[in-house]
């Protein structure tokens, strides 16, 4: 994963956290200068790293009342390298000793490292040898060049999986790792007014032959996924249906990374 890729990932994640918590007290970034470094470094190709982390604190209170349930506040540092790297974070509140909160910070610590960490392929790996599926998302996909230029250029690179257009945008490529890099190098580049890959799959094959390739497939072409349109401009698909098509493909988890909710 790139640099920018990387920097595309906490910005859509920071928007996802200020739509699930948008109210002032709860969500707060604490430096406002970082934040406005990493968005500028990912809509500039030529721009340089920032030279901050984003910081902010999330105020969780409870939503019943519960005398054994206590309001706290989460700070949380995002690394350059986030989320190849695990954030920083730290618990704390009123109604805690220091001992307590001690305590809860380490087992927190503990827990992110063991079920949290990042796995990546081994970087001396041919890229052949490796099958990768990539889930793109796009503020929203209209333009029928563009539609076109998706169905094309993975036919041309040998890629299955499907395109939703509308808004939000989705896009599936899965094949060889060569091919799905090629095909996302070319697809950032044209216009959009937001386009980020929101998960990533890689797969190591065992010799790379044909049959390996094809046993690793969810999907046998690439194709365009209406899910009755509506809205005033028919540019809103009808979610539900999308889920019940990932469930069908086996890939019913990819929906909740997309939009922070479960399916159904």
């Amino acid at each position: 994963m790139t640099n920018r890729e990387e920097a595309e990932i906490q910005i859509s994640e920071l928007d996802l956290l200020s739509s699930m918590f948008p109210y002032e007290e709860e969500f707060i970034v604490t430096d406002q200068v970082a934040l406005a470094e990493l968005k500028h470094y990912v809509e500039n190709e030529s721009a340089e790293m920032p030279s901050s982390k984003v910081q902010f604190i999330l105020n969780v209170k409870p939503e019943v009342s519960n005398a054994s349930m206590v309001e706290f506040s989460m700070a949380c540092a995002l690394p350059f390298k986030y989320p190849t790297i695990l954030p920083e974070i730290t618990v704390r509140s009123s109604l805690l000793s220091r001992a307590q909160q001690i305590h809860l910070n380490s087992d927190l610590k503990t827990y992110l490292t063991e079920n949290c960490s990042v796995t990546t392929s081994n970087a001396t790996q041919s890229e052949d040898t490796t099958f990768t599926r990539l889930w793109i998302y796009s503020h929203h996909i209209y333009n029928k060049q563009k539609r076109k230029n998706i169905i094309d250029w993975a036919k041309e690179l040998s890629l299955s999986g499907f395109c939703m257009p509308g808004k939000p945008g989705v896009v599936c490529v899965e094949g060889l790792q060569s091919s799905c890099e090629e095909f996302w190098s070319r697809v950032r580049k044209l216009t959009w007014k937001r386009i980020l890959i929101r998960h990533r799959e890689d797969v190591s094959l065992e010799g790379g032959g044909h049959a390996e390739i094809q046993k690793q497939r969810k999907f046998s072409t690439l194709e365009e996924k209406c899910f009755d349109a509506h809205g005033a401009r028919g540019n809103h698909m009808d979610l539900g249906q999308l889920y019940r098509f990932l469930e069908e493909k086996g890939c019913a988890d990819i929906f909740q990374m997309y939009f922070g909710v479960e399916g159904h």
